[in-house]
C-alpha cells in the first residue's frame, strides 16, 4: 500500500472535528465557571464581611483546591475531555497541570520527583507571563513615564 492510499484510508476513518460544537461547549462551561466564581466572591464577601478583592483571593484558592482535588481523584480529565478549553483556560487548568505533573513523579520523592517536576507543564505559562508583564511594564514606563 502506497502512502497516498494509506493517508486516504486514515482520513476516511478519522473522526470529524466538530469545532463549532466544541467552541459552544467551552463557551458555556467557561461562563458557568465565571458564574461559580462570582457566586463564591459574593458568598465570601457577605459571609466574612470582606471586600470583593479579598473575596476574589478566596475564590481563586477555592477553585484551585477543587481542581487539585478532582485531579487527584481522576475526575478532572474526564470533565476536560467534555468541556475542552472551558476548564483548561481558567485557573483550574493551571492547577490541574501542576497537580498532574506532581502526581506523575511522586514515586521519585518529594524533592527530585514532585518538587522538580511540578512546574514542568505550567512553567512555560509562568515564564511567558513574567516576560509579558515586564515587557508591557517597560512599554508603559517609556510611553507614560511611570
Amino acid at each position: 500500500m502506497n502512502s497516498e492510499k494509506y493517508q486516504e484510508l486514515i482520513d476516511k476513518h478519522k473522526p470529524k472535528e466538530r469545532r463549532a460544537k466544541n467552541a459552544l461547549i467551552a463557551f458555556i462551561v467557561g461562563g458557568i465557571m465565571g458564574i461559580i466564581g462570582q457566586f463564591l466572591i459574593d458568598a465570601y464577601s457577605n459571609l466574612f464581611s470582606i471586600s470583593n478583592s479579598d473575596a476574589a483571593v478566596f475564590m481563586i484558592m477555592t477553585l484551585v483546591f477543587i481542581a487539585c482535588l478532582f485531579t487527584a481523584f481522576g475526575f478532572f480529565d474526564n470533565w476536560v475531555a467534555f468541556a475542552k478549553c472551558g476548564l483548561i483556560i481558567p485557573i483550574t487548568g493551571f492547577a490541574h497541570s501542576m497537580t498532574s505533573s506532581g502526581m506523575e513523579y511522586r514515586k521519585e520523592g518529594p524533592i527530585y520527583g514532585v518538587g522538580s517536576n511540578v512546574f514542568k507543564l505550567a512553567g512555560s505559562v509562568i515564564f511567558y507571563g513574567v516576560v509579558s508583564a515586564w515587557t508591557f511594564g517597560m512599554i508603559r514606563l517609556l510611553i507614560m513615564g511611570g
